[in-house]
C-alpha cells in the first residue's frame, strides 16, 4: 500500500497519522501478549509461573568496588582575615568573601599571608 504523501492535504495526513498510531498501539499490545505467552510457556517447562518468578526475585545489584579512602593531610592555612584572624583560607578552592572584600579594598594578598 503506497501513499503519495506530498499530494495529500493536512486533514488527510492527520487522519492517516491517527490510523497509524492506533494500529501501532494494537500491534504493540499483540506483541506484548505473544511475549507473555512465550514467557509463561518457558516458565512452565521449568515448573514455575510468571508470578512465582517475578515476586520473589530482586533485581541484581552491581557490585561496587570500595576504594579505600586515603586520609590526606589537611592543607595548612595560608591567608588570614586581618579583621578576624580566626577566619583562614588555604589558598585552594574558591576565595572566601572576606578575602575578596579585602583585595577590593586594596589590601594585597601577600599582606594577608600567615
Amino acid at each position: 500500500m503506497a501513499f503519495d504523501l506530498k499530494s495529500m492535504n493536512s486533514k488527510e495526513l492527520e487522519k492517516l497519522l491517527n490510523e497509524v498510531k492506533k494500529t501501532l498501539l494494537s500491534a504493540q499490545a499483540r506483541d506484548r501478549r505473544q511475549a507473555r505467552k512465550a514467557a509463561e510457556k518457558a516458565a512452565a517447562e521449568w515448573g514455575f509461573s510468571l508470578t512465582d518468578l517475578s515476586e520473589n526475585e530482586k533485581p541484581a545489584k552491581k557490585e561496587r568496588k570500595n576504594k579505600a579512602k586515603v586520609n590526606k593531610p589537611k592543607s595548612k592555612p595560608q591567608f588570614a582575615n586581618p579583621a578576624d584572624p580566626s577566619q583562614t583560607w588555604t589558598g585552594k578552592g574558591r576565595q572566601p568573601n572576606w578575602f575578596r572584600a579585602e583585595v577590593e579594598k586594596g589590601t594585597s594578598p601577600e599582606g594577608m599571608k600567615i
